[in-house]
């Protein structure tokens, strides 16, 4: 499915890079995909080297006490001393400051040598970011500690992740579905033609399933338990072998622990109206795109990327739709920090598409 990059670094690039490489000892060159519900690091020279999830818990002074994994577990779980924060709403930063808690914390987990100090950082954004909100980002960045800050758009991040090849003339249709946003763009010459950012991700259909338990079930289930029942029986058509699961959670009634049975054609049908409303965004976008990009679309197809990719069935769905090929990305939710720290090894390269 990937397609292979044709245009390699040139060797006068690569001789630069080697030139560096004594003070590459001193600094910390980062690409960051800043996401809803993950937050991923790809270090120069060694790939990915952090994925956790983008919460912080917070004691009662606002110092951070636990960063990620840790935060993640703690949860729906703490008592008063302690709050845990998610700084990121709809792929925007909602909390300036534990967001900067959030990006120092994490750059220290991945920092090898305790003297280096960070260099250059390239950070992901929705390509529906408004000015004010990049500005946000560029300040948590630099008061973490970067001293150049540079801004990808997401799905032009996840183009160059999965391995097409962004400055070539022809169009490519990325669909990066995340925790917060779903981003929609046609990519051609190293920029966006059309873009469309809906403030729509997975953290609603978690909503969407929670509601689903309130209303028909009289059961209240928290966010993990939501994200589980997602991962495991959510679909967006009929699956083959429709599944069970048992559920627990608060009944609303009387108060105390109950468990109810639900099945994958429940699920569906709790998320299907935030479903259709990326799929009729992605019709929506093929109508906004020029036609001889549209030509090319219909040859190479959509590429869909980010955690909501896995949802079952849903490449199906938009097939169906659109009537056009969709493809899975390769390990779909690693996509847009691949791309980005692509860029960050390669800035030269890639000036064109940064924001």
């Amino acid at each position: 499915m990937s397609q292979p990059e044709n245009q390699k670094p040139s060797s006068s690039r690569k001789q630069d890079k080697q030139k560096g490489s004594f003070l590459d000892w001193f600094y910390t060159d980062i690409a960051i995909d800043l996401g809803t519900a993950n937050t991923l690091i790809h270090s120069r020279n060694e790939g990915i080297v952090l994925n956790e999830p983008s919460i912080v818990a917070l004691n009662m002074e606002g110092q951070p006490v636990a960063i990620g994994h840790e935060a993640r577990l703690m949860h729906e779980k703490t008592h008063s001393k302690i709050r845990t924060v998610r700084p990121l709403r709809d792929g925007v930063i909602a909390d300036f400051e534990v967001a900067e808690h959030m990006i120092r914390g994490m750059i220290k987990k991945v920092k090898v040598r305790w003297f280096s100090t960070t260099r250059k950082m390239v950070v992901c954004v929705p390509s529906g970011i408004t000015e004010v909100e990049k500005r946000a980002v560029r300040d948590s960045a630099e008061h973490a500690g970067a001293k150049e800050v540079y801004l990808v758009d997401e799905p032009m991040a996840a183009a160059i992740g999965i391995g097409l090849d962004v400055h070539e003339p022809v169009g490519n249709m990325v669909v990066d579905i995340g925790g917060g946003t779903t981003e929609i763009a046609v990519i051609a010459l190293s920029g966006i033609v059309y873009s469309q950012s809906v403030r729509l991700g997975g953290d609603e259909l978690n909503e969407d399933i929670i509601n689903y338990f309130r209303r028909n079930h009289n059961l209240l289930i928290g966010e993990r338990t939501a994200e589980q029942v997602k991962c495991e029986l959510g679909s967006a058509t009929p699956l083959d072998e429709e599944q069970e699961l048992t559920v627990k959670g608060r009944d609303l009634v009387n108060g105390v622990p109950r468990t109810r049975l639900v099945t994958s054609n429940d699920i569906r049908e709790a998320i299907s109206e935030s479903v259709n409303t990326i799929v009729e965004s992605v019709t929506k976008s093929l109508e906004q795109t020029p036609p001889e990009l549209s030509a090319d679309i219909l040859d190479r197809g959509i590429f869909l990327t980010g955690g909501g990719a896995l949802l079952k069935n849903l490449d199906k769905l938009i097939m169906e739709t659109t009537d056009l090929p969709v493809h899975i990305a390769e390990d779909p939710l690693t996509a847009v920090v691949r791309g980005t720290g692509k860029v960050l090894e390669d800035l030269d390269y890639y000036r064109a598409i940064l924001t």
